[in-house]
C-alpha cells in the first residue's frame, strides 16, 4: 500500500512538465483517474544532455533538484484538483524514452501537447511506441458531445472499440463510431474493384462495420451507439464528427505499416478534443 492506504497497482501515468499548457492535460488526467478509481502517477523527466566525460556535478545536481521541486509542485496541484491518490516518479533521460519505460505498469498514459506537434515530439513518439493506451490533450479538454471512435472495419480496430465503449460508459456519454472507408490507395488488389461500384462498396463496408461493433454492443448494452459509414477519406469523415466530441479514440496503425498511422498522426494535430491512441495489441498491465 501507499502512504494514503491505497493498494499500489496500475495507475494513470501523466507526463508533467510544469508549463501552463500542461495544466489542462493534468486536469483531464485527474478526472480520468477519478473515473477509474486509480492513482495518478506524475512523471517528470530531467535530462543532462552532455556526454559522461563532460559532467559538471554541481550543475547536474541543480538540474535534478529543480526537477524534484517542479514535481512537488505538480503533486500539490494534482491534489488541489482532487486526484484520489498521487504518486510521483522522477526519471532521468529524454521524456519520450522515460515515459515509455514507466508506461509498462500503467493503465493508460496522458500527455499534454502544445498547439504545434513537430516530428519527434513526445506527444507523437509515445503514442507510436507505447504498449498502453495514450491520451494526448492540448488546451481543449473535450466538448459536450459523444465519445467518437474512428475504425476501419477490421479486427485491428477491436482494442480501440473496446476502449471507446469503456470511456463512453465511464463518462455516461453516447458513442459515435465512424468509418471513413474511401481508401483505394491502401486496400488489397482484390478489393480495388469495390471502388468502381459505390453501392457495393457501401454494402460491403457497412457489413464490416456492423460486425466489428456488434460484440461490443452486447458487452456494453447501456451505451447508446450510433454508427456512420462515410464514403470519404478517414480524416475528412472524422473532422466533422469530432466538432463537439468529448474524446476521439483511434487505433495506432490503421491500414498502414508505420508505427503511427497517417490518420492517427493527422488527427493528433487537428482534433479539437483529446485523442486516445490505442495499440493494436493492448496488453493488460501486470
Amino acid at each position: 500500500m501507499d502512504r494514503g492506504g491505497r493498494t499500489r497497482g496500475p495507475s494513470v501515468l501523466f507526463g508533467f512538465d510544469g508549463t501552463p499548457e500542461n495544466d489542462a492535460a493534468l486536469r483531464w488526467a485527474v478526472d480520468e483517474a477519478r473515473r477509474r478509481d486509480l492513482d495518478l502517477e506524475l512523471c517528470h523527466c530531467w535530462h543532462w544532455p552532455y556526454a559522461s566525460g563532460h559532467v559538471d556535478r554541481d550543475a547536474e545536481t541543480i538540474r535534478r533538484r529543480a526537477g524534484e521541486n517542479l514535481l512537488e509542485r505538480g503533486v500539490a496541484r494534482a491534489r488541489e484538483l482532487g486526484a484520489p491518490g498521487v504518486r510521483r516518479r522522477l526519471m532521468r533521460g529524454p521524456a519520450a524514452a522515460a515515459l515509455l519505460d514507466a508506461s509498462r505498469a500503467a493503465e493508460l498514459v496522458v500527455i499534454g501537447a502544445h498547439e504545434r506537434l513537430d516530428p519527434g515530439a513526445t506527444a507523437l513518439e509515445v503514442p507510436a511506441r507505447a504498449e498502453r493506451p495514450v491520451v494526448v490533450v492540448r488546451e481543449a479538454t473535450g466538448g459536450p458531445g459523444p465519445v467518437v471512435a474512428g475504425v476501419d472495419g477490421t479486427a485491428r480496430c477491436d482494442p480501440a472499440l473496446g476502449f471507446a465503449f469503456e470511456e463512453a460508459a465511464l463518462r455516461d456519454r453516447d458513442l459515435h463510431v465512424v468509418y471513413g472507408c474511401w481508401e483505394p490507395g491502401v486496400v488489397l488488389d482484390a478489393e480495388l474493384a469495390l471502388f468502381n461500384d459505390r453501392e457495393l462498396l457501401e454494402k460491403t463496408r457497412t457489413a464490416e462495420l456492423e460486425d466489428a461493433v456488434a460484440p461490443w454492443r452486447d458487452r456494453w448494452p447501456k451505451v447508446e451507439v450510433t454508427v456512420s459509414l462515410l464514403l470519404e477519406r478517414p480524416c475528412e469523415a472524422l473532422q466533422d464528427a469530432v466538432a463537439d466530441a468529448a474524446l476521439l479514440v483511434l487505433g495506432d496503425r490503421g491500414t498502414g505499416t508505420d508505427p503511427l498511422g497517417a490518420t492517427s498522426s493527422r488527427m493528433l494535430r487537428l482534433a479539437p478534443c483529446p485523442v486516445a491512441i490505442i495499440p493494436g495489441r493492448a496488453s493488460r498491465p501486470g
